[in-house]
């Protein structure tokens, strides 16, 4: 669907994470400042703290309206930020400032902070779709299997950025076993081993693995793109069919196209998931549901 029009932008908040990627943030509310200044917008700040965030602001948004609210972090900021916004006028914009920065690569918004921040005032509105998955809100991916381990224990270390990601993924491996899963939709059933189970409303990871080639964020739909256990001499083939736009090439990939989903893992009470870069656990069955047309986001121009 083509993007909407948006009118100008005047109060902006930036909703900042002191601690997404490995990334100095020093003089990044100065230079956020400097720009907005420059350009006739007022910026303010809020800044997360591990305590509450989503209700703190969501009663910050209650009492200073803001045009848009924009997520200086990763993945996780942008879904917080998403979630606080889903279902009202406000639009979300975001300053890629994370590990990976999925759902920003996604939407083709740059990953240096002062270009990114060209969306304050040169910028076209998408409206799109989110998830709820297990009752969780999600914006971008969750997925259940080896890259939900993988999130996990990245997230339990004290590295950051994309080469502790790949040590951690690289050491899991040797050693994973993949689960049976059953998945009922409102299009058809499966039943199987998975090494990974991606529920997808986007296309990319923000290690640029691409798992779900030519969908869009605002179809009305969401895709469960399985991974299917492969031999070790099949890796290198199948991540190159990954990284290369080429998910359905591979011998060991299926997607299931849906709006509804349910997910179990025959004898697990609960499983792991990642949603937007957050591990959790939740009980199964875990239920997926899209919303269609939920959330407003600012992306580039066209011409951009």
């Amino acid at each position: 669907m083509p993007p909407t029009a948006c009118p100008t932008l005047r109060h902006l908040l930036f909703v900042l994470n002191p601690v997404s990627g490995d990334i100095d943030k020093t003089e990044l509310e100065a230079t956020i400042r400097r720009y907005c200044r420059e350009r006739g917008r007022r910026a303010t700040f809020f800044h997360t703290s591990g305590n509450d965030d989503l209700g703190r602001l969501r009663s910050h948004l209650a009492a200073h309206p803001s045009d848009a609210v924009f997520a200086a972090g990763g993945d996780g900021t942008a879904s917080l930020v998403a979630e606080a916004l889903a279902g009202g006028a406000t639009p979300l914009g975001i300053i890629p400032l994370g590990s990976g920065n999925g759902l920003s690569k996604d939407l083709g918004i740059p990953q240096e902070v002062e270009q990114a921040l060209r969306l304050t005032w040169d910028y076209q509105l998408r409206i799109v779709d989110t998830l709820r998955v297990g009752g969780r809100f999600s914006a971008h991916l969750a997925d259940l299997g080896f890259n939900a381990l993988v999130v996990e224990r990245f997230d339990q270390g004290g590295a950051r950025g994309p080469g502790a990601y790949v040590r951690i993924a690289t050491q899991e491996y040797v050693n994973y076993q993949p689960a049976i899963y059953h998945i009922e939709t409102d299009q058809q059933t499966w039943e199987g081993p998975a090494f990974m189970v991606t529920i997808a409303n986007a296309n990319t990871f923000g290690s640029n693995v691409i798992i779900n080639p030519d969908r869009e964020l605002d179809d009305g739909q969401f895709e469960i793109c399985l991974i299917e256990p492969f031999p070790n001499l099949a890796a290198p083939g199948l991540l190159y069919h990954l990284y290369t736009n080429d998910f359905d090439v591979s011998d060991y990939t299926r997607r299931l196209s849906c709006r509804r989903a349910r997910i179990s893992v025959p004898g697990q009470a609960e499983v792991l998931v990642q949603i937007d870069g957050e591990p959790c656990r939740l009980p199964t069955p875990v239920e997926v549901e899209i919303d269609p047309r939920s959330l407003r986001i600012l992306g580039p121009p066209a011409s951009a």
